[in-house]
């Protein structure tokens, strides 16, 4: 959620082979003193922040243990999560519409089984001093990049949809370099999430202009992130999947209904994270997890195939992927 689009994307065929044949099989029971549990992995996209706070809940609330499983929470480390999970090294894991799209693309076997937030809350973020309220601000400014294809066809879309030059703005790689400290010294503007960096820079007493992707281009209401697994996983053990996505869904909506004890369990289980901007970041976010939609997790074909489009006019991808294959809903707690 909170890393500004760097993960890596995609994998070439040679390592997706590789990883493939060093996968080795594991044991997937654990003994209690009452029952067996299935032991599956959970792999984050990211370092824990509140996209992820509803697995910690329910793993605390015993929620996975009453679904007959033992969730290993695990981070991505230099391999991205789409590729743990492609690969079998992870059973699900977080993941982004995005880059899932282009991973569908590329070969990759992945599943959204839930979305996480239903609606994209990235914003471009500027101090307050540079005016930067509408895309047509971006016109003569330093936009802060990762370096990728994808935020520039980003910035292009929702630059052209509301009247305003692209070609004006001028990027600036500044890779994982820290927010603060870029908009200060080396930008005018960057990529980032409310619930995150936004909320850090409330605490903070920075007081940032946000012009909101989704308040001026429908096309990147991404869901993001979400929650996915493999094609394989689903194939062969649909009932752990369904056991793993009811409890999570349960994890999520307790987060939702108890947004402060749901920050104490992340920072009791990440006692490395800011106490203050967990609790101030799960407090914006927990009614956002859900938002409009009638249920938790829930996601739309038709927002799959906008997304699809949107790359394929871009060249992000050379053709539009399959969406009734890259999501689904079967999952979900029948409401």
């Amino acid at each position: 959620m909170y890393k500004r689009f760097s993960l890596l994307i995609g994998l070439s065929v040679f390592i997706f082979i590789i990883l493939s044949g060093c996968s080795q099989d594991k044991d997937t029971s654990v003994s209690t003193d009452d029952h067996d549990l299935t032991s599956v992995s959970f792999v984050l996209e990211w370092t824990p922040n509140t996209n992820h706070t509803g697995i910690y809940v329910a793993k605390e609330k015993g929620f996975f243990e009453e679904e007959g499983l033992d969730v290993d929470i695990m981070l991505p480390g230099e391999v991205g999560s789409n590729q743990l999970i492609a690969t079998g090294k992870a059973d699900f894991g977080v993941s982004v519409q995005e880059h899932l799209t282009i991973a569908r693309n590329e070969g990759l076997p992945l599943v959204s089984v839930a979305s996480i937030i239903q609606h994209n809350t990235a914003g471009y973020a500027s101090d307050v001093e540079k005016e930067i309220t509408e895309p047509a601000d971006f016109e003569g400014k330093r936009f802060g990049a990762v370096g990728n294809d994808l935020e520039k066809a980003m910035m292009k879309t929702i630059m052209e949809e509301n009247g305003a030059d692209f070609s004006t703005v001028e990027f600036t790689n500044i890779g994982d370099s820290d927010f603060f400290a870029a908009i200060k010294r080396d930008i005018d503007f960057s990529l980032v999430y409310q619930g995150w960096t936004g909320i850090e820079a409330e605490l903070r007493d920075v007081d940032l202009n946000m012009v909101y992707l989704t308040d001026f281009s429908k096309k990147l209401d991404y869901y993001t992130p979400l929650i996915a697994t493999s094609e394989e996983m689903i194939d062969e053990d649909p009932d752990t999947v369904r056991a793993f996505v009811h409890a999570a869904v349960k994890g999520y909506e307790y987060a939702i209904d108890h947004p402060e004890e749901a920050a104490a369990i992340l920072i009791d289980e990440e006692p490395d994270l800011d106490p203050e901007l967990v609790k101030a970041s799960q407090e914006w976010l927990s009614p956002r997890y859900q938002d409009d939609a009638d249920q938790f997790g829930i996601q739309e074909k038709e927002r799959w195939k906008q997304v699809s489009d949107f790359m394929v006019e871009n060249d992000i991808i050379d053709e539009g992927i399959d969406v009734d294959q890259s999501f689904t809903n079967e999952f979900l707690p029948t409401k």
